[in-house]
């Protein structure tokens, strides 16, 4: 979450031209046509009572502020695209795509997006309800027969529009190991297995974000239209809005060669705190979750997608791709969101409102209502900002974690748009962030409450075996060397060995190093065999999608 000074003189704005946005568009150039007096006074009329404001340019230094905040955050690669009155204004590339070496980022350099991919999935479930073919508030089990959720009453009540808003009643983040940091899982597999997720809440009664039900989301929408989620963005979604270099899945980001390549900064006590390496390309989100953000996108191809949200799903010139009433539906909040007081500057930044609709978040900023979406997929992150009052919208794009400079930037340009007093957000953020982190990283020195060489209870031996939790799947534990090694189910390619903590808790060691690394602590039955194992996050400030928190392995054998 970044924090940048607007580019333009202090206590000045840019030079602003005039500006209409009518809620319902009126196309001066088709009413033209007809020159007599009564729609000359229409149009005029329309004109003085639509909402008026002025738009402002992008500021003057936008290209010179955002190169100096890249170097300063020590960024590789990103990318800026603005949308004004259906217009682009701005859209360029900075730094490299890759950390060493690489080509230079440009206009149509793809980056991954995550979760403002969200949108798109909406969209496309826009798209089939002006069809005719589904309502949000159709049931989901009425399309998709098999769908199950671990509550019986749930599964028949929950909706299309549910799937979208995060309040099924799932914790944080539940079931993202299902692709988290990667997974071969078919979509199809991946919702069977929703079903033995237990819920933290019940139904509909709080806000928790989630991504596995916008999997199931995708998987609605080929059960419906009898073609894939990627073909189906592909052919009804991103094509229609001349978005023509998006990817949708892993073999299409394979074959791009202007792709920015993720980083992340590891090798400290805490992920955040260590030097900047690049990760491999498959860091980036596992096809089975691409419904919840599996896009890569430039700049200029999001600029496509501003004005076609702006122009409330209008393609000038052709058919709309969806109509008026569901760009309503799509921004209509749905969901309260939780509004925690943030410190010191900050404070500034902290909406009255904060709302989720259907693939988007709603909130408010200086009076003003913002649509917006940030995303985030391992080593890559990104923001998508609409000020519908003000016809703009924005993208930015980094090829790393750094959090502060992405929302540091994205309040300088809303504070730019709406007028508002300029602050060094870029810097606010980093001071916040960076004393989080350190925080994190202070809880993970201290000392442990006892001591260390207490345990294990059992010979390495004792702890092997096959284990089974009913949604993630069966571990395999074997001891080697002296050494016990864990294989996972479903993460290719990945393994881990397990080092002893204290008592019967271990600490693994993947050999990804960019995994999160968990605890894993086995707990002993009366007859002083492995009755069953839980982990935890070793970080106090580990991403969500890692609720190992989540799982309960038992030995296969009783499991089974």
């Amino acid at each position: 979450m970044p924090r940048l000074r607007i580019g333009i003189e202090a206590g000045r704005t840019s030079q602003r031209r005039p500006h209409v946005m009518n809620t319902y568009p009126i196309r001066p150039r088709r009413l033209r046509r007809d020159g007599s007096p009564w729609v000359r006074l229409l149009v005029a009329l329309a004109l003085l009572l639509a909402p008026s404001s002025a738009l402002a340019d992008p500021p003057a230094d936008l290209a010179e502020r955002v190169e100096t905040l890249r170097q300063s955050f020590g960024v590789p690669g990103m990318t800026v695209a603005i949308v004004e009155n259906g217009e682009t204004t701005f859209a360029r590339g900075f730094g490299r795509t890759e950390l060493e070496g690489g080509r230079a980022v440009d206009a149509d350099t793809n980056f991954a997006t995550g979760s403002t991919g969200k949108a798109f999935t909406s969209a496309a479930l826009a798209i089939l309800v002006d069809q005719g073919r589904i309502r949000w508030d159709d049931r989901v089990i009425d399309h998709m027969p098999d769908f199950r959720m671990y509550d019986p009453w749930v599964t028949r009540e929950m909706t299309i529009r549910d799937l979208l808003v995060h309040r099924s009643g799932l914790g944080l983040g539940a079931g993202d190991l299902l692709f988290v940091p990667r997974s071969n899982l078919s979509r199809e597999e991946t919702v069977r297995r929703l079903r033995h997720i237990r819920p933290a809440t019940s139904f509909r009664s709080a806000y928790a974000y989630d991504n596995i039900l916008y999997i199931v989301a995708g998987q609605l929408i080929e059960e419906v239209s009898g073609q894939s989620w990627e073909r189906f963005m592909l052919e009804q979604v991103l094509r229609p809005a001349g978005m023509n270099r998006v990817t949708v899945d892993g073999s299409g980001r394979r074959a791009t060669r202007n792709l920015a390549l993720p980083h992340a900064r590891l090798n400290g006590p805490v992920r955040g705190l260590g030097d900047l390496v690049e990760l491999d390309e498959s860091a980036a989100i596992s096809d089975n979750a691409a419904p919840a953000g599996g896009l890569t996108v430039s700049a200029k191809d999001m600029t496509k997608w501003l004005a076609l949200q702006l122009a409330r799903g209008d393609l000038p010139g052709e058919a709309r791709l969806f109509s008026e009433a569901q760009a309503r539906e799509m921004w209509n909040p749905a969901v309260l969101m939780p509004v925690r007081p943030l410190p010191g500057p900050l404070a500034a930044t902290q909406p009255m409102f904060s709302t989720y609709a259907l693939g988007w978040n709603v909130r408010d900023y200086h009076g003003h209502r913002i649509v917006m979406h940030s995303g985030g997929v391992y080593g890559s992150i990104a923001m998508v900002v609409l000020i519908p009052e003000r016809n703009t919208g924005f993208y930015i794009a980094l090829n790393s974690e750094d959090a502060a400079l992405l929302s540091g930037l994205t309040y300088e340009l809303l504070d730019h748009y709406l007028g508002a007093p300029r602050a060094d957000w870029p810097a606010h953020f980093r001071s916040f962030l960076d004393q989080r982190l350190a925080a994190a990283a202070a809880a993970l020195q201290a000392p442990a409450a006892q001591p260390a060489e207490v345990g294990p209870s059992l010979p390495l031996a004792r702890y092997a075996g096959r284990y089974t939790d009913p949604w993630f799947g069966t571990i395999a534990i074997r001891e080697e060397g002296g050494t016990l090694h864990v294989d996972w189910p479903h993460w290719p390619g990945l393994t881990a060995t397990l080092e002893h903590h204290q008592y019967d808790t271990f600490r693994t060691r993947f050999s990804d190093p960019a995994v999160e690394p968990a605890f894993v602590t086995f707990a002993l039955g009366p007859n002083g065999d492995v009755d069953r194992i839980t982990l935890r996050a070793v970080s106090p400030a580990a991403d969500f999608s890692y609720d190992y928190h989540d799982l309960l392995f038992t030995p296969a054998d009783e499991a089974e």
